[in-house]
């Protein structure tokens, strides 16, 4: 519809429709326009699909179907697609964000579990939990490339901030491998806590913390000698030792707080991570697992297997400020970038 406008001088004006006057005007005086909502994806390994959670409305919005089991996701960095690691068909699919479909898939080798992107997004480096080795995918081409002979169980890929080497954790073996990803091999080996679940690095590339399920602990690795050079213990009040089982971490983007999910203790630790001293625990669902931030890292979220959710902490204030409904035992969790 047209506005009608009556200038000073009597004239008419009927040029501009009133929704662009609104825009530019609003846009001349530097109104933003809101911001498109970061939207959390969750793969629940029961129910065999994958939750789309709007963290805007802080509620599930879709549910997609994908292959038996899936774990590990990851999204590319241009949030067009995400990469599922469905174990039990021994594949990892694709799925395009905009449509949310599953689109391919890309050859994995036996129950892919978790995994991991090239900085680039061209390639993917997985675990092949049953067949202790690391796979690397070209995602373009969809072809593996090579296998990395590993320890026994592998699972926890974690990418170094150069993108030169990845951190690959073997639970059976109790060993984090550095892998060198310019020559395709295991250039070093660090023995660590018993059933090593995840492997972190620090933004600086100056620290990796490997979780230990078992073991109840983090060891901190130098990763130029590595070499252990610390270790992070959890108690929790009122919980026995048995129950702190560690998995998922993530560092802030300003290196000063770790975040460590502690499994069925229910507990996120929040570690003040230039002295290695756990600073607070937050209460969250059942057996949290995985752990990932919203871009402007306002937001981390958890995901709660037993307890079907996912929570949703407030970072500034640290603080669990909601759970939103998922599917069946909520595995690994991936979010839109900006």
């Amino acid at each position: 519809m047209q506005a009608e406008l009556i200038c000073r001088r009597g004239v008419r004006l009927r040029r501009w429709p009133l929704l662009v006057l609104a825009v530019s005007v609003a846009t001349a005086l530097g109104v933003a326009s809101p911001a498109l909502a970061y939207m959390a994806y969750v793969t629940n390994e029961r129910d065999n699909t994958v939750s789309v959670v709007d963290l805007d409305k802080m509620q599930t919005v879709k549910t997609i179907m994908v292959g038996q089991r899936p774990r590990g996701i990851v999204i590319s960095p241009d949030g067009k697609f995400l990469y599922v690691c469905a174990g039990d068909d021994d594949i990892v699919q694709i799925i395009d964000t905009k449509s949310q479909e599953v689109i391919g898939d890309l050859p994995s080798g036996p129950d892919p579990e978790l995994l991991a992107l090239s900085k680039t997004g061209e390639l993917l480096y997985l675990s092949n939990e049953n067949d202790a080795l690391v796979t690397i995918i070209d995602v373009k081409e969809r072809k593996a490339l090579t296998q990395i002979p590993v320890g026994v169980e592998p699972e926890g890929m974690g990418v170094s901030p150069d993108g030169k080497i990845v951190v690959n954790t073997s639970e059976t073996t109790n060993m984090a491998h550095f892998i060198d990803t310019d020559k395709r091999e295991v250039v070093a080996n660090v023995l660590v806590d018993a059933r090593p679940r995840y492997a972190e690095w620090k933004s600086d590339g100056s620290e990796v913390w490997v979780s230990a399920e078992v073991g109840g602990t983090v060891s901190v690795i130098d990763p130029l000698k590595h070499v252990v050079t610390g270790k992070i213990i959890f108690s929790v009040p009122g919980l026995r030792s048995e129950a702190i089982q560690p998995v998922g971490i993530r560092f802030t983007k300003d290196g000063k707080l770790g975040f460590v999910a502690l499994g069925p203790a229910n507990r996120v630790a929040v570690v003040n991570a230039q002295t290695h001293e756990v600073e607070k625990y937050l209460l969250v669902g059942q057996r949290v697992w995985q752990l990932a931030f919203t871009p402007d890292q306002k937001y981390l979220i958890s995901t709660n297997g037993v307890s079907n959710d996912i929570s949703v902490i407030d970072v500034a204030n640290l603080k669990v400020i909601k759970s939103v409904q998922v599917g069946s035992f909520p595995w690994g969790v991936a979010i839109s970038p900006e």
